[in-house]
């Protein structure tokens, strides 16, 4: 069931919960991503799969469930033999599962259709660079199909997430220009700028002003990147701000792993979730409306985030999140 109001609406009212990383939690579930359609693999062989994950950050507070078509292109695809038509079918896929899964829980729960960057049909850690040596009406084109795809199938809201660079933003937002659907902005950051090296307050500027856009932020990024990123994106941009970072933790795409230490609450450490908690208060505070985890944050860090039926709130005077 669609919620019954828009997403721009809720934020208007006070901060959101985002879920968490969705191939930590199909990993958790015993699910193999190594194919390099990482978990969009799963809306062909293992939907159900799917559906489950979107369900467990329902279940913990979730009331933004995002697609598993960040990795889902029709070049991605087409290397395993599915034609357009097929692909067409998939990408729609991902919009119902997260749809039926938040069925789970009576309160409104909004379903946010992922738009990965071009780095992620590479599958070699891309995205984490931008660069491609790609024009910006170049990946206009690339982007352009899945997004009628998957705005056809009737999300709440684009996230046009993990965004390296700013030309592949302004790509983005020519792509979705006249879908119908509203979109929120997101930047993969690190040192303060943009993965690509750009200044962080030129990138969020390309969103002020449309009014498509219902937020602008940032994700897969380290938690210590988000705060001043919060607080630039909102002083640029006026508008409500969406973070969801990492665990803290850091990837390999040569190993295809992770390393590092953990500081905004993994799914297998449950005491880290009272410093995600305290994280997102201050984030909060400074303006952030939809607040989740991207990589290696589970459910019982999102419960931490929503703190329970009572919520919580911020010392400036933020909201009570949903949870």
């Amino acid at each position: 069931m669609k919620p019954v109001r828009a997403l721009a609406e809720a934020l208007g009212e006070g901060p959101v919960v985002l879920d968490g990383g969705l191939s930590n939690q199909l990993e958790a579930q015993g699910c193999d991503l190594s194919d390099e359609l990482w978990s969009a693999r799963l809306l062909a062989d293992g939907p159900e799969q799917i559906e489950a994950a979107h369900a467990a950050y329902v279940r913990a507070g979730a009331r933004v469930v995002t697609t598993a078509s960040y990795q889902a292109t029709f070049e991605g695809f087409a290397r395993r033999g599915a034609d357009r038509a097929e692909t067409e079918r998939l990408l729609a896929r991902s919009v119902e599962l997260a749809r039926l899964a938040s069925g789970q829980v009576t309160e409104e729960v909004w379903v946010a259709a992922s738009v990965g960057p071009y780095g992620a049909m590479l599958a070699d850690g891309s995205e984490y660079r931008g660069r491609y040596g790609l024009s910006v009406r170049e990946l206009e084109r690339f982007h352009r199909p899945r997004v009628e795809a998957l705005a056809a199938a009737g999300p709440d809201v684009l996230a046009l997430e993990t965004v390296p660079d700013a030309d592949e933003a302004e790509a983005l937002l020519r792509a979705v220009a006249g879908c119908g659907v509203p979109v929120w902005l997101s930047y993969t950051v690190a040192g303060g700028r943009t993965r690509a090296g750009q200044e962080l307050a030129e990138a969020f500027a390309l969103a002020s002003g449309n009014d498509q856009v219902v937020a602008v932020g940032v994700n897969c990024c380290d938690p210590e990147e988000v705060g001043a990123a919060v607080e630039l994106a909102a002083a640029v941009t006026g508008k409500p701000v969406v973070v969801y970072p990492n665990s803290g933790e850091l990837w390999d795409a040569e190993a295809r792993g992770w390393y590092g230490t953990a500081t905004f609450g993994p799914a297998e450490d449950e005491g880290k979730g009272a410093s995600a908690a305290a994280l997102a208060a201050d984030w909060a505070g400074a303006g952030a409306r939809l607040i989740g985890g991207c990589c290696r944050v589970g459910p019982r860090t999102v419960a931490a985030l929503g703190g329970g039926p009572a919520g919580w709130d911020h010392p400036g005077g933020a909201r009570k999140m949903p949870g």
